[in-house]
C-alpha cells in the first residue's frame, strides 16, 4: 500500500479512527532512539533548574 493510499483511507475515517491513528503514530515515534535521547535531555535540562516555571509560561502564552 503506498503513503497515498494511505491518506485517502486516513480521510475517509471519522474523527475517532483518526485520534487513533494520530495516538499510535506518536507512540511509534516515541519509542525511537531518538526521541528517548531527546527526552532526557530535556528532562536533564528541567531538573538543573532550566525549564520556564509554569506561571511564567502562562504570562507569556496570555500575551
Amino acid at each position: 500500500m503506498s503513503v497515498e493510499e494511505v491518506k485517502a483511507r486516513i480521510a475517509k475515517m471519522n474523527q475517532r479512527q483518526r485520534r487513533e491513528i494520530q495516538l499510535y503514530l506518536i507512540q511509534l515515534r516515541s519509542e525511537t532512539p531518538a526521541w528517548r535521547k531527546e527526552t532526557t535531555r530535556r528532562n536533564r535540562e528541567l531538573a538543573a533548574g532550566k525549564g520556564v516555571p509554569f506561571s511564567e509560561l502562562k504570562k507569556q502564552l496570555r500575551a
